[in-house]
């Protein structure tokens, strides 16, 4: 089955002799490729891109906690295809929004974690720091800090913010400065706020269709 498309974006069926390249998929070059992919993937099979994805991925995880069915996690899964995540976690309930994620989730990574402490059990075992994501009291700023390269990025949800247990595991705390009203963005912002600081240090430039102009930052 296909992802979504939609008629106003992507490119009509194949002009031409067909690719005989097996990561072509014969109906979207018969019938066109209107899928929100960057260019490079038109026309590919989704078990293709995702394949590709796999080789380029980044050394950054995201994982969000969801105890009250928080309506961010789509955008957050979104976000995280956008600068491609190693994976997205969710920790506590398994049923979450997908309408958010205008079915990113199918090019990316989702694991799910009962509680707390099996998402820190993961992250020791793959050595991943754990960073937090709040405006608490001592919390870092996150526009002086410098994130670590293989890190899980942890977020609370929308109201009550990391829970205790989050912010007991977390080995760093950043906050993100607001200034404005409001007290608080939600979880789906501040992630893309914290994976494009993660971005602007370690990841290449990209070209249109999405791979970097350079080597990565070490």
């Amino acid at each position: 089955m296909h992802d979504e498309q939609d008629a106003g974006v992507g490119v009509g069926p194949w002009q031409g002799p067909w690719p005989t390249d097996p990561r072509y998929d014969p109906e979207l070059l018969a019938g066109g490729d209107r899928r929100n992919v960057v260019d490079r993937y038109r026309y590919w099979r989704r078990e293709a891109i995702v394949a590709d994805l796999d080789t380029r991925r980044h050394d950054f995880h995201v994982a969000v906690e969801n105890w009250q069915h928080d309506l961010n996690i789509g955008t957050v899964v979104r976000t995280a295809n956008a600068f491609l995540a190693r994976e997205v976690h969710i920790v506590g309930r398994r049923r979450w929004n997908r309408r958010g994620a205008m079915v990113t989730d199918r090019y990316q990574h989702v694991r799910y974690h009962p509680t707390v402490d099996d998402l820190l059990a993961y992250a020791a075992v793959e050595g991943l720091a754990v960073v937090g994501i709040d405006n608490l009291p001592g919390a870092v700023p996150l526009e002086s800090v410098e994130l670590p390269r293989k890190c899980l990025l942890l977020f609370g949800q929308e109201g009550p913010g990391l829970s205790a247990p989050a912010r007991a595991a977390a080995s760093l705390v950043c906050s993100i400065a607001q200034y404005g009203s409001t007290r608080s963005i939600n979880a789906g912002v501040a992630s893309g706020i914290a994976m494009h600081a993660w971005i602007r240090r370690y990841a290449a430039p990209v070209d249109l269709t999405g791979l970097p102009n350079e080597i990565t930052v070490t």
